[in-house]
């Protein structure tokens, strides 16, 4: 559907390419982004048939149907106060072969702008993003732990330990009931991640939760009895699992299930962790945009999502 033009009512997306004006010469150059994108479209690994490599694309599109304008007070136009760049997508991003390239980008964006943002894809795209960006931490938004063996969406968190990301600086928000494994909720407890299951959120509040997991994949707080390091430096990387909503916000989810997240705490959880300035790398996965609802209520919530994270970089800047 043709969406109407508005001069007075400008849309998110259609963010230029680095090369267009961060090539070093001339009055359009660009020393640094505050954020830049990258499309990896992965999705031969998925534990559940997907469609998820026609993802980046789609979120591209639904951006289209949004502002990018904070309300503030004052409303604050993200396009015309921060800096964005948009560098496609890496071509194909499962295998060894793909994941050297998507790792390959995602360290020269990162190089160059505040906050790299991965538009998956499933979620094995996690494991080549954070080490791209160099993050010495991560927080998931997830119902799952992704601890499996063998390589696979299930498998990056595992994969990033046992390559020498320190657990004790792995914050998993999310975890569900009904959705894992007792075997894989031991994993978890014997490397000293620090998980908050989906009724702790809850009963904590977003706020709280938030202050906690930027300390501790910051390095600040170490992980009760994890043994780990409390080293700190290096920076975050933030994993947004769209299938920690709740299945009617997120049908396009194949793994989503009923009772989880809403879509305003799922804004509310990136919008405040984007916030931290130790923050430098996020990836949006697991949302399969030939599965959506027909109102595409999958694609355009990750597409806002996008959009909270621009917000949380803007923010760092001031008080909301």
């Amino acid at each position: 559907m043709a969406l109407s033009h508005d001069p007075l009512w400008p849309r998110a997306g259609d963010w230029p390419a680095p090369t267009d004006t961060a090539a070093g010469t001339g009055a359009d150059h660009v020393a640094r982004w505050d954020a830049a994108v990258l499309g990896a479209p992965a999705s031969r690994t998925s534990l559940s048939p997907t469609g998820a490599h026609e993802t980046p694309a789609a979120i591209r599109a639904a951006l289209r149907r949004y502002s990018p304008t904070l309300m503030g007070p004052p409303p604050v136009d993200l396009g015309e106060v921060l800096c964005i760049a948009d560098a496609g997508d890496v071509a194909d991003p499962d295998g060894p072969v793909g994941e050297a390239a998507l790792r390959a980008g995602i360290r020269g964006l990162a190089a160059a702008s505040d906050l790299v943002i991965a538009l998956g894809g499933d979620n094995s795209i996690t494991y080549a993003v954070t080490q791209g960006a160099g993050a010495a931490g991560l927080i998931t938004l997830d119902a799952h732990f992704d601890l499996r063996d063998g390589v696979s969406n299930g498998s990056p968190v595992r994969r990033l330990v046992e390559d020498g990301l320190d657990p004790a600086r792995i914050v998993q928000i999310g975890i569900a009931d009904f959705a894992n494994s007792a075997a894989y909720a031991q994993r978890a407890a014997d490397l000293g991640i620090r998980v908050v299951t989906l009724d702790d959120l809850r009963a904590r509040g977003i706020a709280d939760v938030v202050a906690e997991a930027l300390a501790v994949a910051g390095g600040g707080l170490a992980a009760a009895g994890s043994g780990g390091s409390a080293c700190s430096g290096g920076g975050i990387h933030l994993d947004i699992d769209v299938d920690v909503c709740d299945r009617a916000v997120a049908p396009g989810c194949p793994a989503s299930v009923p009772g989880g997240l809403q879509a305003w705490e799922l804004r509310a959880l990136v919008r405040g962790i984007a916030r931290g300035d130790r923050v430098r790398s996020a990836d949006i996965v697991e949302v399969d945009a030939t599965a959506d609802a027909a109102d595409g209520r999958t694609v355009r919530l990750a597409a806002l999502c996008v959009l909270e994270l621009l917000a949380g970089v803007h923010l760092r800047k001031g008080p909301a």
